[in-house]
């Protein structure tokens, strides 16, 4: 089954247009059950119906007209219930619908199955036969996983033709929904990075210029004989001459007029260069794939690798000569730090990443640097999108490629309001943080970018909440030096003098990884990660801390700040390394080193049921809630399927740190929030009410935050941690104390536009 399955859905996905993709499936379907109709319906929501768009058995002239609304048929039937419905005389059954134009007059069984996808009806599948009996398990098994995998696939390919449609026809932009990352507003021009081509990622394009893509293919040929030219010499010299040969059969499969006669035909049918040789590459192995002859089937790897290495050369050199956007939309499958530090910060507007959610690394790196960004678009096209004109709404997780005038006026127009809201909050840069009844709050930087300490330049903060060493760990291509360390932390501990400077130890793995010390593991952020990885190696946190105290010297305003920590033991290891750095400076430099204050940050949900203990070892805690939260809802914040269900307002989140808050004031514990929640209004405000006083957020959050403070009164938010108790979902908490904002007409700091 499981054979027959992924040749269904390579079938689909090798096809160039939807229909003749589903119609392929129907077919495929058919002659797989031994059944006499397979049909598909997709769903529209803005019509309530489902049109039938592929069948092999009805009539093929109501393909493509016949529609069938959601609460009709046994099609609707399938839809309501969301699970399949197996039938052995579906004429007779009360929801039977008469349609004449489909002609299926002679069926009476009928098995459908939803197609679904992100908990969302796309359409149904249905099989039909004469014989009035119910279809056999083995059958009901077989459609409901067909469709299970269909799901993704369609969803994929509507989002790519809802774009295409928009450019053809001049319709009504439809937005692609992800997750909202980083608060703001981007119009620009999408740019693609994406880290390998393969024949996967080549969705299809049309061309207008046969002669320039034909011209684009032969040299893409060209290029690789020359490759395979200087890869055969030097396999010669180290291997026997039989074995070598291989590179005799591709240079003969490059030769072979058939293979750039295919091309060339797909090419003049109207399809681009790399379109073109993805076809034939696939019909290629599809045939090979029949074959009984073990030898043959073999030789589809071989076709796969030649065409691979034409693609390559089809498609890096256009993404070579792309010039940058003046105004750039960074589009890819997981945008990384070393990505953000190749751009030009001036050009980069937004932030598109298919892999995240609205606490994942990128996300945190976007909102450190201002930049509105969208999560989570699992469904994105991303090689159809490279050049189209983009607007992207981080506060509703919408991004819509190829805008229409009407969409375009509006954001621009939001735009502008936004701008002018970031202007009256600069008026209060230099203001001291505090409530509308004059309750004092410290309001501190998050950092580790060097742009954080331009941004933050003429914002007065009392100090910097959480510098993540990390960053200039991750943008190297090996650990940097003791010295360079201590350069680096110096820069950050004069920024602020004579205020706190709180360094957190390296903290990698889970979606922060190091390209030179690579972690595989199956469960990156329950595995090798944060202190666990710097105890296994003493020496990566010695030369860490010893950097740190270096920089502290003459200055004597650093903390440092440990994260992930789990047990009481960890924290023991860590004070004796940090001793030992301290006693091996003071010998070196024969004089007296002062001695930081060490905190832990409260992020691994066990650690706050050891607060009294932990309270006896260090100077403060800091709660990191973007981990907290993951680990308390069991959701890996970087899984684009299950972002929708991280989130901090969760009201067992805000238990915990109510919880967290109480303790810390019982064992009279300095704490801080230094997790993105606080950059939030909702979340500050849910955190001001809890008794949390001191805040650590991204530079370009902390005027917001203290515009949202001055306007707010400690009393209206008291009440808010006695009224979350009785909400049952994160939206009903959202709700409550946006309800608040809008009431403060403080509502331009949660939505688009003033």
């Amino acid at each position: 089954m499981i054979t027959t399955l992924k040749r269904i859905v390579d079938e689909f996905n090798r096809q160039t247009v939807l229909e003749k993709g589903l119609h392929r499936v129907a077919e495929l379907v058919k002659q797989t059950m031994q059944t006499e109709c397979c049909s598909i319906y997709l769903a529209d929501d803005e019509s309530r119906h489902y049109l039938l768009m592929a069948s092999d058995g009805l009539s093929p002239r109501a393909v493509g007209s016949v529609v069938i609304n959601y609460d009709q048929g046994l099609v609707g039937l399938v839809g309501q219930k969301e699970e399949p419905v197996n039938i052995a005389n579906a004429r007779q059954h009360p929801r039977f619908l008469v349609t004449p134009q489909v002609l299926e007059e002679s069926y009476n069984s009928f098995l459908g199955a939803p197609i679904i996808h992100q908990r969302k009806v796309l359409g149904i599948i249905s099989v039909q036969q004469s014989d009035a009996e119910m279809y056999d398990q083995n059958s009901v098994a077989f459609l409901v996983t067909l469709a299970a995998q269909l799901g993704g696939a369609i969803a994929h390919v509507e989002a790519r033709e809802a774009i295409d449609r928009v450019e053809r026809n001049n319709v009504r932009s439809r937005a692609l929904k992800g997750v909202a990352g980083s608060g703001g507003i981007a119009i620009g021009t999408a740019f693609i990075i994406q880290p390998k081509i393969s024949f996967s990622s080549i969705l299809p394009r049309r061309t207008h210029n046969i002669g320039r893509e034909i011209v684009r293919f032969k040299q893409a040929v060209k290029v690789t004989q020359q490759e395979l030219s200087v890869l055969s010499g030097k396999m010669n010299q180290i291997l026997p001459s039989d074995t070598s040969a291989i590179f005799d059969v591709y240079h003969h499969m490059l030769n072979d007029n058939l293979l750039g006669e295919k091309v060339h035909a797909q090419i003049h049918n109207g399809w681009n260069a790399a379109t073109s040789l993805k076809i034939v590459i696939e019909e290629i192995c599809a045939e090979f794939e029949q074959m009984e002859d073990p030898y043959i089937r073999e030789r589809m790897t071989d076709i796969r690798d030649i065409g691979q290495r034409v693609l390559t050369n089809i498609v890096q050199k256009e993404l070579d000569k792309r010039p940058l956007p003046k105004n750039l939309i960074l589009i890819a499958e997981e945008v990384t730090a070393s990505m953000l530090a190749e751009l030009p910060r001036e050009k980069l507007k937004g932030i598109c990443s298919i892999k995240g959610s609205n606490n994942s690394h990128a996300a945190i790196l976007a909102k450190a640097l201002g930049i509105p960004a969208v999560m989570g678009l699992e469904d994105l096209p991303l090689n159809h999108l490279d050049g189209r004109a983009t607007v992207l709404d981080g506060y509703s997780g919408q991004v819509f490629f190829n805008p229409d005038a009407i969409v375009t006026k509006e954001y621009q127009a939001l735009l502008a309001e936004e701008k002018e809201l970031d202007l009256l909050v600069q008026s209060i840069a230099k203001d001291a943080a505090k409530t509308k009844d004059n309750i004092p709050v410290s309001l501190n930087i998050n950092t580790g970018l060097a742009v954080d300490f331009e941004v933050a330049r003429g914002i007065k903060a009392d100090g910097i909440g959480l510098y993540r060493t990390e960053i200039p760990f991750m943008i190297r291509s090996c650990f940097p030096s003791e010295l360079e360390q201590m350069e680096l932390y110096q820069r950050a501990l004069d920024a602020y003098p004579n205020k706190p400077i709180c360094m957190r130890t390296l903290d990698v793995g889970g979606d922060k990884p190091l390209p030179y010390f690579p972690i595989k593991e199956d469960n990156p952020f329950l595995g090798w990660r944060g202190i666990r990885m710097v105890l296994d190696h003493p020496e990566i946190l010695l030369v860490q801390v010893r950097a740190m105290l270096r920089a502290n010297m003459g200055r004597g305003n650093l903390q440092i700040l440990l994260p992930m920590i789990t047990s009481i033991d960890e924290v023991i290891e860590c004070l004796r390394l940090i001793e030992q750095a301290h006693t091996e400076l003071s010998e070196e430099y024969d004089q007296v080193i002062s001695y930081p204050k060490v905190g832990v940050m409260l992020e691994v949900p066990v650690a706050m049921y050891q607060i009294g203990l932990l309270s006896e070892l260090v100077d403060f805690f800091s709660v990191g809630t973007n981990d907290l939260t993951q680990y308390l809802l069991a959701v890996d914040r970087n899984n684009s399927r299950v972002a929708n269900l991280y989130d901090y307002y969760h009201p067992g989140v805000l238990e915990a740190l109510q919880y967290i808050a109480e303790q810390c004031e019982k064992y009279a514990m300095p704490v801080s929030i230094c997790g993105e929640m606080a950059s939030e209004p909702v979340g500050l405000l849910l955190l001001l009410g809890m008794g949390y006083r001191n805040f650590s957020m991204s530079a370009q959050s902390l005027l917001k935050a203290k515009w949202v403070l001055k306007h707010t009164s400690v009393e209206q938010v008291q009440n808010l941690k006695f009224q979350t108790k009785s909400l049952s979902s994160p939206e009903q908490v959202r709700q409550l104390v946006e309800v608040l904002l809008e009431q403060n007409q403080l509502g331009g700091f949660i939505r688009a536009g003033k």
